[in-house]
């Protein structure tokens, strides 16, 4: 039963709620008044590694900003306000304000990104392992390769993001993840928290670590 929950509040986190439309953007980095307004639902504050869905209007007052990654195409736009704009499929259409800066992020980033909210509110649930990741896959024969591409475009996108951005950081915990290198993935926790301090997202995935490597 307890498993049942804890994959229903999966589904619900990544909207795939009957009747929603489908997530098309993560949101990776948000400061000052940004909102957002759904086809169906409610309202609210975006909050950072939420995810868009297509038709999503968001809002970005003057002096804030958001930026988003697409999950089809790895597109990364980042919007400035006081603007405002709806999520698209793979890009997003301009309803006001001043266009968005355009980058492209390494291949395979946006869907590694993608799993960034699951694995935190996975943490937060002091869950063992996440559906579908299992310990064989550890001793895959591609394991070196996968991660050493991982770790390429974690150096990438570290170097062209602000000195406080996390979202590098989030790519590659998500990465080594899929291989459960624990060691390594607190040495990548420790980077956020010395990044973020009072991240409370951080704090959830060391405290998930440390109990997962005192076992």
């Amino acid at each position: 039963m307890k498993r049942f929950l804890v994959s229903l509040l999966f589904v619900l986190i990544s909207g795939t709620v009957l009747g929603q439309g489908a997530d098309v953007a993560l949101v990776n980095v948000v400061s000052g008044d940004v909102t957002y307004v759904p086809q169906a639902g409610t309202p609210g504050k975006v909050q950072p590694f939420m995810k868009l869905r297509d038709g999503d209007r968001i809002d970005v007052a003057a002096g804030a900003q958001v930026r988003i990654v697409f999950l089809e195409g790895a597109r990364q736009e980042l919007w400035a306000g006081p603007s405002s704009f709806r999520a698209g499929k793979t890009a997003a259409e301009a309803i006001s304000g001043k266009a968005a800066e355009t980058t492209y992020l390494p291949a395979g980033v946006a869907q590694r990104m993608a799993r960034v909210p699951e694995l935190i509110q996975f943490a937060k649930l002091g869950g063992s392992q996440l559906r579908g990741l299992t310990r064989q896959q550890k001793a895959s024969l591609d394991q070196q390769t996968t991660l050493a591409q991982a770790r390429a475009a974690y150096e990438k996108m570290r170097k062209d993001a602000p000195a406080d951005d996390i979202s590098p950081e989030l790519y590659l915990y998500a990465a080594l993840y899929e291989f459960l290198v624990y060691g390594e993935m607190k040495a990548v926790v420790a980077e956020m928290r010395r990044k973020q301090p009072d991240n409370e997202d951080a704090k959830a995935l060391d405290a998930w670590l440390t109990n997962r490597m005192s076992r």
